[in-house]
């Protein structure tokens, strides 16, 4: 409630270096200090499922970003011109929310199954699976919570700036995280830790890494 006060206040005093800046920290905490998947521990299922390939993360990565900038546009224009002029925005926007993410992610897979079918196969499950997503869903609510007592256009810019960097900072975790996996699948692994005991490591790291950027912007 803070930031979204802070950020309409600056919108209205028209200072574009202010803005500008708030900008900047929303995109850095999106995909550094604030990483979905490694500070938040959001959408860790598609993550240790499709990073054992870096092609299948990539693809997973795209997907995602589209989902979620998609799906931060078109859900905080609905919950500010229909759910809050109806009085439906208290009960009922988790619902809406799934909805319309669940329509964007079968526009996905039917686009992946057409222009690439080896990448649907390797998927899977997990391509439907990102309806589910909770990172997807959760960048939905953050943005309605921190953004609603914004004015339309700005509260807009903002959700949809902050969908894609949450989807850049989704996909940056896959790809570092399916580059060390396939760089240990040619290392002498215990058997006990092979597969995904040794992944839960990594992303436990990773995690502690990502720890560094907190307090930075």
């Amino acid at each position: 409630m803070h930031e979204a006060l802070v950020l309409m206040a600056l919108a209205a005093t028209g200072a574009p270096e202010s803005v500008s800046f708030e900008a900047f920290r929303v995109s850095f905490a999106a995909v550094f200090s604030a990483n979905f998947v490694l500070a938040q521990f959001l959408g860790l299922c598609p993550f240790l499922g499709v990073s054992d390939k870096t092609s299948s993360a990539v693809g997973m990565g795209f997907a995602v970003i589209f989902v979620m900038t998609m799906a931060s546009t078109v859900t905080f224009a609905v919950y500010k011109l229909a759910l809050v002029p109806l009085g439906l925005h208290e009960f009922l926007y988790i619902v809406v929310f799934i909805l319309v993410i669940a329509c964007l992610v079968q526009f996905v897979e039917m686009f992946v199954r057409k222009s690439s079918d080896a990448l649907y196969r390797a998927l899977g499950i997990y391509l439907p699976l990102i309806t589910t997503n909770c990172a997807v869903l959760g960048v939905t609510e953050l943005n309605v919570s921190s953004f609603k007592t914004m004015p339309f256009g700005t509260g807009l810019f903002f959700s949809t700036l902050q969908g894609f960097f949450a989807g850049l900072g989704f996909m940056l975790a896959m790809i570092l995280m399916s580059s060390m996996r396939e760089r240990l699948k040619a290392l002498p692994v215990a058997r006990h830790f092979r597969g995904f005991p040794i992944a839960f490591i990594l992303a436990c790291s990773m995690a502690l890494a990502f720890l560094g950027f907190s307090g930075m912007v």
